[in-house]
């Protein structure tokens, strides 16, 4: 069987709010390659926390994440960094968009560090706002599409350096019923089509239809694991 792509080991990221408050508590969480993990829990559960450390985005107090091979605790700050731009692509409640920059150049932008053309970048970036749907809109500003759209950019911009992961912390969260569903079916077709490996922190019930594994959390661990809608290897 294959390794998987991610592992937390024993990990633990705490605030001093007058006292300790453990954000995340000693989680341990594995997530295989080509895998859809939707990752639940109220506010304050402690989700958004472990998505960051899983993304190299915060250092835990203690534990470890695994990710590729590659011991987060045995990296720099510039190897840390060298993972996220590389190994990891992020997708956010508000889009963090470029204002001045069209959908085009904002998917362009991760790929200027990694040594491409001007020419492969374009091709690339064109190719995954056509997968993503908006092959009609790559001249567009982010206040010229509506908030589905920005968010489509962002999908195709965490997608462009080919990432081992895609971490999406509440995709949805800004969004109406309808556009989060047309979200969660983007999502959907890049894991099963591409076998694209998503950890999704979200409060919509809906997207654990598109889930192979649930994962609820509270008080900084995990309380329960459960099956998605969709089988590991099957639709």
């Amino acid at each position: 069987m294959d390794e998987p792509i991610l592992r937390t080991v024993n990990l633990k990221k705490s605030f001093h709010l007058g006292q300790t408050i453990y954000a995340v508590d000693d989680v341990n969480l594995v997530v295989d390659r080509g895998e859809f993990v939707v990752m639940m829990g109220p506010s304050g559960s402690g989700k958004s926390t472990l998505l960051g450390l899983m993304g190299g985005l915060d250092r835990p107090q203690s534990g470890d994440v695994i990710l590729d091979g590659q011991r987060y605790s045995k990296l720099s700050e510039s190897g840390l960094a060298r993972i996220r731009r590389n190994k990891v692509g992020f997708v956010f409640q508000f889009f963090n968009l470029i204002a001045h920059f069209t959908a085009l150049e904002n998917v362009m932008l991760p790929m200027r560090f990694g040594g491409m053309s001007k020419k492969a970048m374009k091709e690339r970036a064109e190719e995954l706002l056509v997968q993503v749907g908006l092959g009609q809109r790559l001249h567009h500003k982010p206040l010229e599409l509506s908030g589905g759209e920005q968010q489509r950019v962002a999908i195709a911009r965490a997608l462009a350096n080919r990432p081992s992961i895609v971490l999406a912390d509440e995709p949805t969260g800004n969004l109406d019923s309808k556009t989060s569903m047309e979200i969660g079916e983007i999502f959907h077709k890049l894991n099963q089509a591409e076998g694209q490996t998503f950890v999704v922190v979200s409060h919509d019930q809906s997207l654990s239809k598109w889930a192979h594994r649930v994962v609820d959390m509270l008080d900084g661990q995990i309380a329960g694991i459960t099956d998605g809608g969709i089988r590991l290897g099957g639709s």
